[in-house]
């Protein structure tokens, strides 16, 4: 896992922020069984799986939709507003961190093809920069990763940063 370098460029700082994170959510699922990864542990029903592939949804959705790239079909759902969080019994493990792989290879892509004030345009038609996106995963994503954290701690125990660090 790359540092957040301490003298790079903007976009090369929030892109390795980023990285940071979405290290840390692949980190929170290691280990586990899918039975563990499926676990319900909130009274809402948050469980491991269900976050990599709400993330892997909504990384596509505002880099590769807001910045006109083709990307596969988002599990949104107009009539349920938490069908990205469900994992249906006929997805698999392999296949949900997959498609976040995929997802993040994607948003990857768009990061290295716009500058940092190349303008998107998200559903309502609202203009927004590849930073503001950025900043927006950055927090969309660390904040699951903590919630992700919690999640496995009352499944195992396991809990705090991870320390793989170049």
């Amino acid at each position: 896992m790359k540092r957040v370098p301490y003298t790079g460029d903007e976009k090369e700082s929030l892109q390795a922020s980023m990285d940071r994170h979405r290290e840390a959510v692949l980190w929170k699922v290691e280990g586990l069984d899918d039975e563990a990864l499926r676990r319900p542990m909130t009274p809402s029903g948050t469980n491991l799986l269900g976050l990599v592939k709400h993330l892997a949804a909504v990384e596509y959705w505002w880099f590769a939709d807001t910045f006109g790239q083709e990307h596969e079909e988002l599990p949104f759902d107009d009539d349920d507003e938490d069908a990205d969080l469900r994992v249906d019994p006929g997805e698999s493990t392999a296949d949900v961190l997959a498609f976040y792989e995929r997802a993040r290879a994607s948003s990857d892509r768009v990061i290295e093809k716009f500058g940092i004030e190349d303008l998107g345009t998200n559903e309502r038609g609202e203009s927004m920069t590849l930073r503001w996106v950025l900043i927006h995963m950055i927090e969309e994503t660390a904040r699951h990763a903590g919630h992700m954290d919690i999640v496995r701690e009352l499944i195992d125990g396991a809990s705090g940063d991870h320390d793989r660090v170049d």
